[in-house]
């Protein structure tokens, strides 16, 4: 019985082995085939696709896009604005010079008869005449609405502009009483100053302290007795 069993795993066994060794020759069979096969490459474009005559399609869509856009007319939607002139002025004569050392002077002259001329130049002003400033004197003339030639002077330095003419309306003369009250004020002004310049000269060191005390004073500053 022993035996019998023996032959029959032994018979099994050769059994399964053969079955193995056939499907690793049928395995091996089947990838020699398809390597033997010929390889197809996969693409992601349509059969029977041409780049050059996509090209060719995209070119000529592109350039029927822009002859529409050049047929089509640009609506402009800004408003619309009608300017009202008159008749234009002709400039008859426009004269300029320019110095090195910062000073000018300009003239011109219109067809409506305007008339100017300016001139400037630089001046030191300040405690030790060390700050340019520029001095601007000029004048202008023209013709009003009402046929009344008008002409104009002015000057523009560091006490500020200053203008003159004969239309320009001026202030109506002082009272006799308020002028009597400004006469006044500047007695006492005149006065004040000589009592301190005679006090400056009796007495110095009181004058130095007075003034000492008059700057600390227009700086808002204390000072002690």
């Amino acid at each position: 019985m022993t035996s019998v069993s023996t032959t029959f795993l032994l018979v099994t066994a050769f059994a399964q082995r053969a079955e193995c060794r056939k499907r690793i020759v049928v395995l091996s069979a089947a990838l020699a085939l398809v390597a033997a096969l010929p390889q197809r490459r996969v693409s992601l474009k349509p059969e029977g696709s041409n780049d050059q005559q996509a090209a060719e399609q995209n070119y000529n869509n592109y350039q029927q896009q822009q002859d529409y856009r050049q047929q089509q007319p640009i609506e402009d939607f800004r408003p619309k604005v009608v300017l009202e002139t008159s008749t234009y002025v002709p400039i008859i004569r426009f004269d300029k010079e320019q110095g090195t050392d910062g000073s000018y002077r300009t003239a011109y002259e219109t067809g409506n008869d305007i008339q100017a001329e300016e001139q400037g130049f630089l001046r030191n002003v300040g405690e030790n005449n060390d700050i340019p400033a520029l001095v601007q004197q000029g004048s202008y003339s023209y013709v009003a609405p009402n046929g009344e030639k008008i002409n104009v002077e002015y000057t523009a330095d560091e006490f500020g502009f200053r203008v003159k003419g004969d239309h320009i309306p001026t202030p109506p003369p002082v009272s006799p009483e308020i002028q009597k009250g400004l006469d006044l004020i500047y007695a006492g002004i005149k006065a004040n100053q000589e009592r301190v310049a005679l006090e400056a000269k009796n007495n110095p060191e009181a004058a130095k302290a007075n003034e000492e005390r008059a700057i600390l004073d227009y700086k808002g500053l204390y000072y002690g007795n």
